[in-house]
């Protein structure tokens, strides 16, 4: 064990101190799940049609109706069409009148919408027809943020600490997030939200690992459910706020102003003590922990403190030492593979929120709500059933859900929305699992890289799922069909995982096997407490991991 860590356990690794930071970094959830979510409520269908307000030149005492029988053609409902138009001419009323108008041609001058409805992207930004895909694309443009934000803030936290990563986050996602509100046209929408989506990605990332550092491996677990848990809150809030906020830049003003909250308290969050540390700072690390200790109301042994002595550097894995190994090679494809199809299904659900027939706002709450049990429901089941069967059914139950909606009748959308709920219960409790299982599968020298490869597949997966859906303009079943497929193979290729519940987390990547591989393959010697192994080795029993 480390210095800090013998420290902490002396002083309590999950005490007042460490409850109230965790308390603190609780809050900037509640914002990630109103960015990641929000444009789904500021792009809602409205009945629209071209303008035509030419022909006003030739018959300015037109009522609406007359204007609109004159210059729109209908479609097979006998609905005026949303998109096309009759071609303007330069005849007379009467003459327009008693020929009438035949050759058609896309909206030239743009679309009027219903005038009682409130500002909303689409109007304001006219993401209709041909415009219709900007909406789907500028979502895949705020994932392909979260991704570069892993990416650059990752690396920065390392560099310069928790606390300054953190602080530049919050103002960036404030500043932007508070921009968007007034930006006057959609691209620069467009690129505000993937600075937005950066700055979240710095602020969840760094603000969870300031946490962890502080925190005994045994209670790491508590840390991020409740984290999980207060996302799943931050839906529901979203929910209530967009549906009494219809003005969709007062609702991004609303959902990005209190952020800036964390600005009045990022100075009394602690810096990482063991960051401090590797970068040899020991007197300010030595302050932080007495700080904690009082805190806690624990004394410090004598001495304890002036143990403490930069770290040696431990040298990492690299991204290779992942395929060299045959075994390791196994884990990183499949899990890698896992985390994609179960982000991929998990936005496939969460950004259909407005095609399920019911109402949007409703099922949003039902969406956010569902999430709790489920994050908290996979504590037992891993511990009961094991990692591997809770993976591998979470992720086959969330597929099957989405390929059993492909043939529901549109006019059930009752039925649609329970199973997407099912869906996203199922897929939301995969990913908590996914967390635990993929930790415990890669050994301590790779196993911040293996955790980062697969979360950048899942990344990928975000930005995919929202440009999948531009599919359903060819036929309404192919998105869901592919988002349920996806995590049904994802789930049969993690039947080849090992087991790891019960066992210990590997520390190399020498062997031939994981721990987990030969405690689950080999046979257990109770008398002397050792396990026997395939070829008659005796090797150290497998101990209960420090998860869940």
């Amino acid at each position: 064990m480390s210095g800090v860590g013998e420290i902490l356990k002396a002083i309590g690794d999950f005490g007042p101190f460490q409850k109230w930071l965790v308390l603190l970094t609780l809050i900037p959830c509640l914002s990630v799940a109103f960015h990641q979510f929000c444009q789904l409520f500021m792009v809602v269908d409205v009945p629209h049609h071209c303008d035509t307000s030419w022909i006003r030149a030739v018959g300015p005492n037109l009522t609406q109706e007359e204007q609109l029988n004159l210059t729109l053609p209908r479609d097979a409902n006998g609905e005026y069409e949303q998109c096309s138009m009759y071609s303007p001419v330069d005849w007379d009323l009467d003459s327009i009148v008693a020929y009438g108008l035949n050759a058609t041609q896309k909206c030239s001058s743009g679309w009027v919408y219903p005038s009682a409805e409130p500002p909303s992207l689409l109007t304001e930004f006219d993401l209709v027809c041909d415009r219709k895909d900007l909406n789907d694309i500028g979502q895949a443009i705020y994932m392909a943020g979260l991704l570069l934000g892993s990416m650059i803030f990752g690396p920065l936290s390392d560099r310069i600490g928790r606390r300054p990563v953190i602080l530049i986050s919050v103002i960036l996602q404030g500043l932007f997030g508070l921009g968007i509100a007034f930006v006057p046209h959609f691209y620069v929408y467009m690129a505000f939200r993937c600075v937005v989506g950066a700055s979240v990605s710095g602020i969840t990332m760094t603000i969870l690992t300031l946490a962890t550092e502080w925190i005994g491996v045994s209670s790491r677990p508590k840390a991020v459910l409740s984290s999980h848990c207060c996302f799943a809150i931050g839906q529901m809030i979203l929910a209530g706020l967009s549906y009494g906020i219809r003005n969709w830049r007062l609702l991004e003003i609303a959902g990005s102003a209190p952020i800036l909250v964390i600005l009045l308290y990022i100075w009394v969050l602690p810096e990482s003590a063991r960051w401090l540390v590797t970068k040899g700072r020991i007197e300010e690390a030595k302050k932080l922990l007495q700080k904690a200790a009082a805190t806690n109301k624990r004394s410090l042994p004598e001495g304890l403190l002036e143990q403490l002595k930069p770290e040696k550097q431990i040298k990492s894995g690299s991204l290779l030492d992942l395929f060299r190994k045959k075994h390791l090679r196994k884990v990183t494809l499949i899990m890698s593979c896992a985390w994609f199809v179960n982000s991929f299904v998990y936005y496939g659900l969460s950004l259909n929120v407005t095609n399920f027939g019911l109402d949007i706002y409703l099922t949003q709450l039902a969406f956010g709500a569902v999430e709790i049990p489920a994050r908290v429901g996979c504590i037992f089941t891993l511990q009961w059933f094991g990692r591997r069967k809770t993976q591998t059914v979470l992720l086959l139950l969330s597929g099957l859900v989405c390929l059993i909606i492909t043939g529901i009748p549109e006019d059930q959308p009752l039925a649609t929305t329970i199973l997407a709920t099912i869906g996203k219960f199922a897929a939301s409790a995969s990913f908590s699992t996914s967390y635990v299982y993929t930790a415990e599968l890669f050994p301590t020298v790779v196993r911040q890289t293996g955790v980062g490869l697969c979360s950048m597949s899942a990344r990928a997966a975000g930005i995919l799922a929202p440009l999948v859906r531009l599919l359903g303009q060819y036929h309404e079943a192919i998105p869901m069909a592919i988002f349920g497929s996806a995590p049904v193979l994802g789930g049969l290729l993690c039947v080849l995982l090992p087991e790891t519940r019960g066992t210990e987390l590997p520390d190399d990547t020498e062997d031939g096997q994981t721990r987990a591989e030969v405690c689950e393959n080999g046979t257990s010697n109770s008398e002397n407490g050792q396990v026997k192994g395939k070829d008659g080795v005796q090797v150290n029993e497998c101990t209960k991991t420090t998860y869940f």
